[in-house]
């Protein structure tokens, strides 16, 4: 009759212990969905502004030319004109691009006034 009460006494023990445990949960990774990425730029509207002068610009700019300089076409230094008088804008160095050719900034006068055109890339 000993063993019963050991035998019980061990199933108590069993049955307390079995309820403290907690069960963990598996960790399971979650699976990578690939998405395309689709970015939308917004539209850039660009205003045109014609800059037209009451008068006509000075006499060319004068500049000593620098040597050729491959891969580079060099800009003519012009006047600009800031809405009250002429400003001198210097030469400079623009990356040539193959295929095209370069329209140095200049004047027009037309009826209205003086015309200033900018300097753009033109196709060959």
């Amino acid at each position: 009759m000993t063993s019963r009460p050991v035998v019980l006494l061990l199933a108590g023990f069993a049955a307390l212990a079995s309820g403290c445990v907690e069960e963990q949960p598996v960790y399971r990774p979650r699976p990578v969905v690939q998405r395309e990425v689709v970015v939308e730029r917004p539209v850039v509207r660009r205003e045109v502004v014609e800059v037209v002068a009451p008068q006509a610009p000075p006499p060319r700019i004068v500049e000593v030319l620098p040597g050729p300089r491959p891969g580079y076409v060099w800009v003519h230094g012009y006047w600009r004109w800031d809405g009250a008088r002429y400003v001198a804008v210097a030469g400079h160095w623009r990356p040539a691009r193959p295929g095209y050719h370069y329209v140095h900034p200049h004047w027009e006068q037309r009826g209205d006034g003086w015309h200033f055109h900018v300097g753009v890339w033109v196709a060959d």
